[in-house]
């Protein structure tokens, strides 16, 4: 019977990490499907970054108390699944807590700590849970999250509580059991918190304890797996992400555009025509109509959105009622790239490079004018994302495209681009006179 547990586990291991490692790569293509672009620079501040934003958590701390229950389920995230490494061995050798021994004590300790954690987790989920769906705070009840994003969030914290409960009933059920001296279930002293209740289960027959435990074991391990597959559907990849993303930041003073070499030279020829070559190629594009036109640092910004909504709540196009929401910008953007990844999928034994048009475009299809027009680049949903993301990129890029390939601008800004086409400046004046209006002063 050992046995095929073993082999059952060992399948179900392998099955969980095939799946896993089959969408990361997808992701990964994805992504790759942006413009290449070098973030080689500056490697110590970029790994301060890593540190401060994605470890530390830095601007989560702008609001304490929210900050430490994120914290608390981050922390419960990453270290009690530090757990699951004695989980995977003891399923495969077919061994019951296999770091006990050896640790001793410093099991006891891990374990007292990784429960404790647990608590802190079931806590803040159901806290977070409540402020989702009972208090309602504004950012968690925009349209932007009507439908698939609003339930995913509340999937993941009820399954983090499901998980942390099972952790705990699988600790409390193995104490009771070494306290029946059950065979195979060596005696390692009361945890923290399982020990409250492990004597209270004693009059359990052995023979139905051993099945609650082994039920609890296989369940909180089948469930790390789910949620592993899972969180590459869901917004919280950004677990996973906001390392890289963090790593890969911008490190331009924050508002500062960039601009485009082409459009720079096609200045400069304009001024200095002499300088121009004669067989200068014109660029390919200018801006971005689809996500094979951002950067892939762009593409990896949208799989990183944690869809919290702190750029929307910062927004001020977004607080006066406009269309823009910068939110809506990432998660718009990640679903264009995840059509295009489908598409990919189903042609790629039909067609060279694999995508075949869709008559779509990020542009229009997903973003419309009207979004992006509202924008007045004041950078604040890059100020108050915690892992970084720039919404600002995608939506100049957009813009660029509109304007400079399409022509379509507010008549505005056509007679302010005709103007410093034709005299360098804003102002309907020639040069020769721009200076006129000071002889009335």
């Amino acid at each position: 019977m050992q046995i095929v547990q073993q082999i059952l586990f060992v399948l179900i291991s392998a099955i969980a990490i095939w799946l896993f490692t089959k969408k990361v790569k997808e992701i990964s293509r994805n992504i790759k499907l942006g413009r290449d672009e070098d973030f080689s620079d500056r490697k110590g501040e970029r790994w301060k970054n890593v540190l401060l934003l994605a470890f530390g958590q830095k601007k989560m701390f702008r609001n304490p108390l929210v900050a430490v229950m994120h914290f608390f389920v981050y922390a419960g995230f990453i270290i009690i699944n530090i757990e699951v490494l004695e989980i995977v061995l003891d399923g495969i050798f077919g061994t019951h807590r296999l770091f006990a021994a050896p640790l001793r004590a410093f099991y006891t300790f891990l374990i007292n700590a990784f429960e404790i954690l647990a608590v802190l987790v079931i806590l803040a989920c159901a806290i977070f849970l409540v402020r989702r769906n009972i208090i309602k705070l504004r950012r968690f009840i925009s349209k932007d999250l009507d439908g698939w994003p609003r339930s995913d969030a509340n999937y993941i914290l009820i399954t983090e509580i499901i998980l942390m409960l099972l952790f705990l009933t699988l600790n409390t059920t193995d104490r009771s059991l070494q306290l029946q001296a059950h065979e195979h279930y060596a005696d390692t002293g009361d945890f923290v918190v399982s020990g409250l209740f492990s004597s209270s289960l004693t009059s359990i027959s052995s023979s139905n304890l051993v099945i609650i435990e082994r039920a609890a074991w296989w369940l909180h391990i089948i469930g790390i797996y789910a949620f592993l597959n899972y969180l590459p559907y869901s917004k919280h990849l950004h677990i996973i992400l906001a390392f890289p993303n963090a790593y890969y930041a911008r490190l331009e003073p924050k508002g500062e555009m960039k601009n485009m070499a082409a459009v720079q030279k096609e200045v400069l020829y304009a001024m200095q025509p002499d300088q121009a070559p004669a067989d200068a190629a014109p660029p390919a594009n200018f801006g971005a109509k689809d996500v094979f036109d951002l950067s892939w640092r762009n593409l990896l910004d949208a799989y990183s959105c944690t869809e919290c909504g702190r750029c929307s709540a910062a927004c001020p196009a977004t607080q006066t009622g406009k269309a823009l929401s910068p939110r809506k910008i990432m998660m718009d953007t990640r679903d264009r790239a995840e059509e295009v990844g489908r598409n990919i999928n189903a042609n790629k034994d039909k067609i060279a490079i694999g995508f075949k048009d869709d008559g779509k475009k990020l542009l229009h299809n997903y973003i419309t004018v009207e979004e992006l027009r509202a924008c007045t680049t004041c950078n604040a949903c890059v100020e108050e994302c915690p892992v970084s993301i720039s919404p600002l990129e995608i939506i100049l890029e957009l813009r660029r495209s509109l304007v400079m390939e399409e022509s379509n601008a507010p008549q505005e800004w056509n007679a302010m681009f005709s103007n410093v086409e034709n005299n360098f400046a804003p102002w309907k004046f020639s040069p020769d006179e721009r200076d006129k209006w000071t002889q009335d002063v």
